[in-house]
C-alpha cells in the first residue's frame, strides 16, 4: 500500500507501524477478552496525530493524501481492528465537514479535530434503517434559532464517547420533497442518552451505541450541507468511509497470512513442517495473491480520491473485495492451525471473528454489488 508514497509519508506510515505492534497488539487482544475500549489509548492516538490526518494543515491537520491516510489505517487494523474503525468513523467525519461543513464553524471544529475530546460519530442507521438509510425515522421538528430531533440511532460506532454525532435527520416529509437533513449535534447536549451494545461477535473494543434523542436541541449553524441534501452528504463520506473499512480489512489479512505462515513453519506432523504439505501451501498462495490484489484495489481508488475524481465503483469495488478476501483469509488462518485455531490462545480465533463485521458495516456486501452493477448498467 506504500508505492508511490515520498520519503515523509513513509515515515507516518512506518511510524504508525511501530506504534500499532508495540502499543495497541497487547491491549486489543484484553479488549476482546474484557469488552473495554480504545479510549484508553485516545490520547496517544490523538499525539501521534492519528485523529485529523486528512484535515487541511490551514485547520491544524496533517493534510496527508488519502493514500496515506488508508496506509496508516492497514497499520493500525494489523494490531487492533478496533482502534481502526474508530479512527476511520472519526475522520470520515471530518472529512465531511472539511468539503461541506460553512465557515466560520467549519475552521472552528477543523482546528480541534486532532484533540481526543472532539471525537466523532457517524449516526445514520436504525433500528429499521440500516442499508436503506431512507427508511429514517429520526425526526427535526424546526423552531427558533434551530431544530429539535426526536429518535433513535443504532449501531453506532464511538457512540459512548462521542463529543459530536453527525446525525441524519427527517426534517419534512416525504411528500414535500428535502426530506433529510445532516446536522452536527454535539454529545453533551440535554436529552441526548446513550446505551452500550455488549455483545459483539468481533471488533469489540470499538464502541458500540443506540443513541437515543429526547427532544434534543441543534442549532442552524450545526447544519452541514444545504437543508435536505443529508443524503448526498452522506453518500460521499461513505466512498471514503468503505475505503476505511477495506483498510481495516487488509490489516486484518495480513495478520492472519502472518499468523498462518508462522505456524506453518512451526507445526510439524509426519515428521515435517505442515508448510511442505501441498494443500496448506495452496492456502498460503490463495492468501497472498488475494491481500495483494485487495491493496492494489485499494491504491487505485485512494488515488482517484487524491486527484479529485472521487469513484464510487472503484470504493465500492475495494471494500467489497478487501472485505470478503479478509473472510476468506481468516477462515484458511484458522484451518491451518487445526484444533490451535480454535480456542482463544491463538490470536487466528479473534481476527476470525474480527474479519465477519467489514462485510457488514459501511455497505454490507450485497449493497456494494448492487452499487457496481448499477454503475456499470448506467441505472
Amino acid at each position: 500500500m506504500e508505492v508511490g508514497l515520498d520519503e515523509g509519508q513513509e515515515l507516518l506510515i512506518s511510524g504508525a507501524r511501530e506504534f500499532a505492534r508495540n502499543e495497541l497488539l497487547e491491549r486489543d487482544r484484553r479488549w476482546d477478552e474484557t469488552d473495554d475500549t480504545v479510549i484508553e489509548v485516545l490520547d496517544q492516538l490523538a499525539e501521534m496525530g492519528f485523529l485529523n490526518i486528512c484535515i487541511p494543515q490551514e485547520c491544524e491537520g496533517l493534510g496527508c493524501r488519502y493514500e496515506t491516510y488508508l496506509s496508516i489505517l492497514h497499520e493500525i487494523s494489523y494490531a487492533s481492528p478496533s482502534a481502526a474503525v474508530t479512527l476511520s468513523v472519526h475522520n470520515m467525519v471530518g472529512n465531511i465537514l472539511a468539503a461541506w461543513a460553512e465557515e466560520p464553524r467549519r475552521s472552528e471544529w477543523l482546528q480541534r479535530w486532532g484533540a481526543a475530546d472532539s471525537l466523532a460519530a457517524f449516526a445514520v442507521s436504525e433500528a429499521n434503517a440500516g442499508s436503506d438509510p431512507a427508511s429514517c425515522t429520526t425526526r427535526g421538528v424546526k423552531v427558533d434559532g434551530g431544530w429539535r430531533i426526536s429518535g433513535e440511532k443504532m449501531w453506532i460506532t464511538n457512540g459512548l464517547h462521542g463529543s459530536w454525532f453527525l446525525t441524519m435527520v427527517r426534517t419534512a416529509p416525504k411528500s414535500e420533497g428535502k426530506v433529510f437533513t445532516a446536522m452536527l449535534v454535539r454529545g453533551d447536549s440535554p436529552g441526548l442518552e446513550r446505551q452500550p451494545i455488549r455483545g459483539k461477535m468481533g471488533i469489540r473494543g470499538s464502541e458500540t451505541a443506540v443513541i437515543a434523542f429526547d427532544d434534543v436541541f441543534c442549532p442552524d449553524d450545526h447544519v452541514v450541507g444545504p437543508e435536505g441534501k443529508a443524503l448526498q452528504v452522506f453518500l460521499t463520506g461513505l466512498d471514503g468511509g468503505r475505503l476505511g473499512i477495506a483498510a481495516q480489512a487488509t490489516g486484518i489479512a495480513e495478520a492472519c497470512l502472518d499468523e498462518m505462515v508462522s505456524y506453518a513453519r512451526e507445526r510439524r506432523q509426519f515428521s515435517q513442517e505442515i508448510g511442505r504439505f501441498q494443500a496448506i501451501q495452496h492456502k498460503i498462495a490463495d492468501s497472498a495473491v488475494e491481500l495483494a490484489a485487495s491493496k492494489e484495489l485499494i491504491v487505485r481508488a485512494a488515488r482517484r480520491v487524491d486527484s479529485g475524481r472521487t469513484d464510487t465503483r472503484a470504493s465500492s469495488m475495494a471494500k467489497l473485495f478487501a472485505s470478503e478476501s479478509a473472510n476468506r483469509i481468516a477462515d484458511r488462518a484458522v484451518q491451518v492451525h487445526g484444533g490451535f485455531g480454535y480456542v482463544k490462545e491463538y490470536r487466528v480465533e479473534q481476527l476470525y471473528r474480527d474479519a465477519r463485521v467489514t462485510t457488514i458495516y459501511e455497505g454490507t456486501s450485497e449493497i456494494q454489488r448492487m452499487v457496481i452493477a448499477r454503475s456499470i448498467l448506467g441505472y
